[in-house]
């Protein structure tokens, strides 16, 4: 079911305790216009998020709040999204109509985001706020892999407490250790990184704060069970929908625009979900440089570049990382064919300056000089210690 208008009254149309799980992403107290256009720049998609003051936003939250508790179920949660702006005034909301003892996590959507332009930190995270309706909220718990640096052979060793109440592993009767049976994994903790939907991204469609299919798939599977029924009541773009149709779910979405009504069935009619292969293959997929390589571009203070061919990284001038590729001449490799792979790399790019690092003397050397080189453009330097010399040289030169 999908409703146009306020929530505020579209909910009272909604049964007492029919809903398994609230989600809603209202608008932030950004006090912006917010607009975006859609991928082929035919539609234009834009709400307003201004408010007289911080109390009447919370009042408009809070009221809404009310309308959320009375249709959700005993068994029922709720997922709050907000961001820095006035979460903390909302977590106060949800403490006075859901209850304190209600509270049952903060979660923090960690993701990257690139910006040069703020002063301060950057912003990288968002708040969604879990609160069950009662204490007998239904959860499914969910695992998750090892870190890496976790000793798989310890975990299966059972701990008890000594007299000191700390933990030690018990010891069996042979002599070893008693182990347990199985390991399911680490549950799931309330710091989730899961990746900003790309702009390319072809679940994008254009609207205005977009969220990841992949993010609410996991707010639904973690209190719902399939045949539940969803509400989002600032369904948007209708993501929470889409997601719980793709998880057998039943859904209601609300949403005062009728430019997201619209959106929202169109998307429902094809449901188009974008995988992250951040998600999928784990971050160590993306790491394919060479440790010895890895180490020289240590040594010389430059930025590592993962999955480029012909760059192995960037050189840091005045500790600031600029457009300067550098390669590292590979043991097996010939100079020439190192610097034509460097130069296509570089021209590719657009970067007019380039560095070459010569390692071995498969073919004939090439002296090093500056700024007049082969190429014009091309620095070959015949060993780490002169790149100290070459950055002051590059740093008149960019």
């Amino acid at each position: 079911m999908i409703l146009k208008g306020d929530c505020l009254i579209e909910l009272t149309k909604i049964n007492d305790k029919s809903v398994d799980l609230v989600y809603l992403d209202p608008p932030f107290f950004t006090q912006k216009k917010h607009s975006l256009k859609s991928r082929d720049n035919s539609k234009e998609y834009s709400f307003e998020d201004t408010w007289m003051n911080i109390e009447s936003y919370k009042n408009y939250i809070q009221e809404r709040l009310i309308g959320c508790k009375r249709v959700l179920k005993d068994t029922g949660s709720i997922f709050f999204h907000c961001d820095r702006t006035a979460s903390h005034y909302l977590r106060i909301a949800l403490d006075e109509v859901f209850g304190m003892r209600n509270f049952q996590s903060e979660i923090v959507w960690s993701y990257k985001r690139w910006s040069n332009a703020k002063k301060g930190l950057l912003n990288s995270h968002q708040i969604i706020y879990f609160y069950s309706k009662s204490l007998h909220f239904k959860f499914n718990r969910t695992f998750e892999s090892y870190s890496p640096t976790t000793n798989i052979d310890q975990i299966f060793q059972k701990r008890v407490r000594d007299e000191n109440g700390k933990t030690k592993y018990k010891k069996a009767e042979n002599g070893g250790y008693e182990l347990t049976e199985q390991k399911s994994g680490v549950p799931l903790s309330d710091v989730w990184e899961i990746p900003y939907l790309n702009p390319k991204a072809n679940e994008r469609v254009g609207y205005p704060t977009q969220k990841p299919i992949i993010l609410l798939e996991r707010v639904i599977e973690l209190t719902t069970d399939k045949g539940d029924i969803v509400l989002d009541p600032f369904c948007g773009s209708g993501t929470t929908l889409v997601a719980a149709v793709l998880l057998n779910r039943e859904y209601i979405g609300i949403d005062i625009s009728q430019d997201a009504i619209e959106l929202t069935k169109k998307r429902l009619a094809n449901p188009v979900k974008s995988d992250s292969l951040l998600l999928k293959n784990g971050k160590d997929s993306y790491l394919n440089q060479d440790k010895d390589i890895l180490e020289i571009l240590k040594t010389i203070e430059a930025e590592p570049v993962q999955r480029n061919k012909g760059i192995d990284g960037f050189l840091k001038i005045k500790n600031a990382m600029k457009p300067v590729p550098i390669r590292i001449q590979r043991r097996s490799e010939s100079l020439e064919s190192a610097k034509n792979l460097l130069l296509k790399a570089s021209r590719r790019n657009g970067f007019k300056l380039a560095v070459l690092l010569k390692t071995n003397d498969n073919t004939e050397s090439t002296l090093f000089n500056f700024p007049e080189v082969e190429d014009n453009n091309l620095f070959i330097v015949e060993n780490v210690s002169m790149i100290p010399s070459l950055k002051s040289k590059l740093e008149m030169l960019i």
